[in-house]
Order: C-alpha cells, then sequence, then structure tokens
C-alpha cells in the first residue's frame, strides 16, 4: 500500500536516493491542504520534476540498452 506521508516519501529519497514516481507525487499534492497561491507553485515545480523525471527514465534506458548488448557480446 503506498503512502501518502510527505515526510516518509522524503525520508526514503535521503535514504534510499529513489525518486517518487510522478503519480505518488502528484497524489501528495492533491491531497495537501494548501493554499491557492502554493499550490499554484508547487504544481508548476511538479510539471518541471514529471518532465525531467521522464527525461530520466529516457537515459536510463538507454544506458541499460547498451548495457545489455555490451553483456551479450561479451559472452
Amino acid at each position: 500500500m503506498p503512502t501518502y506521508d510527505a515526510d516518509a516519501v522524503l525520508t526514503e529519497l535521503k535514504e534510499e536516493a529513489v525518486l517518487p514516481h510522478p503519480v505518488k507525487l502528484r497524489d501528495l499534492l492533491l491531497r495537501a491542504k494548501l493554499a491557492p497561491d502554493t499550490a499554484v507553485e508547487l504544481n508548476r515545480e511538479f510539471q518541471g520534476y514529471l518532465s525531467h523525471f521522464g527525461e530520466a527514465q529516457k537515459i536510463a534506458a538507454g544506458i541499460l540498452e547498451k548495457l545489455t548488448r555490451a553483456g551479450s557480446k561479451a559472452s
């Protein structure tokens, strides 16, 4: 069961260096009781996070594909 506690997610990030999935982060934002101006600012930051998260996934996939091909050539 996913946690919707921002402190717990922040602890996971610091301890495991694992970025929260954008869906989880979005759910945290939606459940938070924020002032309108804060909600708008965090939504803007989230849009940047979403973009960078997707880009990081593409980069990681490219690296893993190259490693896979290099590993199959070495065996």
